[in-house]
């Protein structure tokens, strides 16, 4: 796939994106023997990229699924030091949650370093589906459900209607599956503080095709190649 060469370069290791545009109005970057300009862009998988003459080798492009559990910061790292999620992949190259979970929220997390797998994921047109089960205290009325089915008016905006399943109904809680397309920051949370439901455990066991099934909490493992393909289907890339 065809990138702009700073992104090339910064990812094979020579320095950081306006680094490697210094490089590039030096002269120094070549593609297939030209000289290449700002605004290039090139595939190193099938064109070569050098740098004063010495091909640049592209990094390996890792896919990864994580069975978040809790406490673990969504991010790469952390200024306060606490323990994330890229801690718990065994990656040779450097990667990135695609999305976030709260800090007390578990399940499927997806982890990459193919920024433009990431971006289509996480952009609105793309509509991936996120599964969650949730627990709240208290029972759920017919009301409540329909509000959310409905969409839900938050600060930010309207949520788009959900897809809610009860399965399971109490006096004191009930525990039921929530369907969304959307990804803002603590989603799930909000609505159900909205229909006055204070959530109790929440995970994610679904992101679009790819589910936790036969992945401990905890535990993580490389996507298989069919799964890399539907991700890639579904984010337009093929």
């Amino acid at each position: 796939m065809s990138e702009r060469l700073q992104k090339i370069l910064a990812r094979a290791g020579f320095g950081s994106r306006r680094k490697c545009e210094e490089l590039i109005r030096c002269g120094r970057v070549t593609i297939d023997g030209r000289m290449a300009t700002l605004g290039d862009k090139a595939d190193p998988q099938v064109e070569c990229v050098a740098l004063d003459g010495h091909q640049v080798q592209p990094e390996s492009l890792e896919y990864w699924l994580l069975n978040k559990p809790k406490g673990l910061i969504s991010t790469a790292s952390d200024p306060h030091g606490r323990p994330t999620v890229v801690d718990s992949i065994p990656a040779r190259n450097r990667i990135y949650p695609v999305g976030r979970l709260d800090q007390d929220t578990t399940g499927v997390l997806l982890l990459t370093n193919d920024g433009a797998m990431t971006n289509c994921l996480l952009h609105p047109s793309c509509g991936v589906e996120k599964e969650y089960v949730a627990t709240v205290m208290g029972k759920f009325t017919e009301l409540a459900l329909d509000r959310l089915r409905n969409g839900i008016d938050l600060e930010d905006g309207r949520t788009a209607p959900a897809k809610v399943t009860a399965v399971a109904l109490g006096d004191s809680r009930t525990e039921f599956v929530m369907v969304i397309h959307e990804g803002r920051k603590r989603q799930i949370r909000r609505m159900l503080r909205a229909v006055e439901r204070p959530v109790l455990t929440l995970h994610r066991r679904r992101f679009d095709g790819i589910t936790d099934s036969g992945l401990p909490i905890g535990e993580a493992r490389r996507l298989l190649p069919e799964e890399i393909q539907i991700l890639r289907e579904v984010g337009g890339l093929v």
